[in-house]
């Protein structure tokens, strides 16, 4: 069990890594996924793409980890109305996406923060700590 939540620490920090660069690669399509009733839209997108690199790096880290889950955490909750919005809308601007797609992809933000739990927050056993 220690070497599988090794495995999935390191894929989530992955994931989170370049889902943030992707942030400030494309900005177009989460700058479109925004509700308009955010402000500073550029500023958010680049705060949350610089939050995901940061928290799936400390995801590695044994000092910060536990930190930087409860931060990607917080980024889940935060962005799901834009993932709401976007379903709402029934479109994702810059990408072809069903709308049916964009309606089955909300609850994948509560298994990302299981995931995000598992591999940050759950009690660990001395051998966990090393990865």
């Amino acid at each position: 069990m220690n070497r599988l939540r090794l495995v999935f620490r390191w894929l989530a920090a992955l994931f989170f890594v370049v889902a943030g660069a992707n942030h400030f690669r494309q900005p177009e399509i989460y700058l479109g996924m925004m509700p308009p009733a955010l402000p500073w839209p550029e500023a958010l997108n680049y705060i949350s793409g610089a939050a995901e690199i940061l928290g799936g790096l400390g995801l590695l880290l044994v000092c910060t980890r536990r930190l930087a889950a409860w931060g990607l955490l917080a980024l889940l909750v935060a962005v799901f109305p834009a993932n709401l919005h976007v379903a709402l809308q029934g479109k994702m601007p810059g990408l072809d996406v069903s709308p049916l797609t964009l309606w089955l992809r909300l609850p994948f933000q509560f298994v990302f923060m299981a995931w995000v739990w598992w591999v940050g927050l759950k009690s660990e056993t001395r051998s966990d700590r090393s990865g």
